[in-house]
């Protein structure tokens, strides 16, 4: 028998014809075609191809920073992270499972879809996200946003609350006075929700927080977003455990049980503080707090 080993790969059939792999038949129409598309195509055609997207490193449309987490802290329920959106970015659907959730517009402007309706975030505007709702997040200012997310464990679903920072810092049943700081409720008992409640405290220049207090059935996370000051977070006057200095984006974890005061310093210190457990702002149970006729005092 014959061997034929050029470049068509043939092979001698049995009566002496010789036959072409199929392969290379199917290859070469394909390749007819392909050519005979590429004359007929005009530059009417051409003009609707689309074009490559040059993806550099430090790219991103969303990003998720994932600060404190109960399997890494001392808290047994708060979760703390960050979105950051550049301009025109958008995230994909996002979903909290078994947790409910609040947001805190920290920077630019960010439009949040959720159950087929969009809740238009400014600065310090907040929103109560239920737990196993899709919501998608999109930047829409020219500047890049940042939400601050926190999250805690539900049973049960409740209704998203919406609360504008421009009307709740004007509204006096939402603000309580204390001496050289006033508290903003931005989530209160009066909104469902199953263990988060959440506000801004805003201090004036040096400003400490009086009475000093702690929570038997309450964990906390404070996040400062504006000047710098200090802080101390300790179970025993006489043994301080912790001290530290905080500024813009810095936060602090204040498991049950420790006192936990701020310090301002030279401008106004303002600071998130997000609360996971039994459903009270501490003035609002124990009016020594407002008054401050105590040194310190236990929820």
């Amino acid at each position: 028998m014959r061997k034929f080993t050029n470049r068509f790969d043939c092979c001698e059939h049995p009566r002496g014809i010789f036959t072409i792999r199929i392969d290379f038949i199917i290859s070469r129409c394909m390749l007819f075609l392909w050519s005979s598309n590429q004359d007929e195509m005009g530059p009417e055609m051409t003009e609707n191809v689309k074009t490559a997207d040059s993806l550099k490193a430090d790219h991103f449309r969303f990003e998720y920073r994932q600060k404190t987490h109960p399997s890494d802290s001392n808290l047994d329920l708060l979760s703390y992270g960050t979105y950051r959106l550049p301009d025109g970015g958008a995230s994909d659907e996002l979903y909290h499972h078994r947790h409910e959730a609040m947001l805190f517009c920290l920077q630019g402007e960010v439009s949040v879809r959720l159950d087929q309706r969009a809740y238009r975030m400014a600065h310090y505007d907040t929103l109560y996200l239920p737990m196993a709702t899709a919501y998608s997040v999109a930047n829409d200012s020219p500047e890049e946003a940042l939400l601050a997310v926190f999250r805690a464990p539900a049973e049960k679903k409740h209704a998203p609350f919406f609360a504008r920072w421009e009307e709740f810092s004007r509204n006096e049943s939402r603000i309580r006075h204390l001496q050289g700081k006033e508290v903003y409720l931005m989530l209160d008992v009066s909104e469902p929700a199953d263990k988060l409640i959440a506000g801004y405290t805003i201090y004036e220049p040096q400003t400490r927080a009086w009475p000093a207090h702690n929570h038997t059935d309450q964990e906390e996370i404070y996040l400062f977003t504006k000047g710098t000051g200090a802080m101390e977070v300790y179970a025993d006057e006489e043994r301080k455990s912790f001290v530290t200095s905080v500024g813009p984006m810095d936060a602090v974890s204040i498991p049950v049980l420790n006192y936990h005061p701020v310090f301002s310093q030279e401008q106004e210190l303002h600071f998130i503080w997000c609360i996971s457990g039994e459903r009270y702002w501490v003035g609002d149970k124990n009016q020594d707090f407002m008054k401050g006729d105590t040194d310190k005092l236990t929820t």
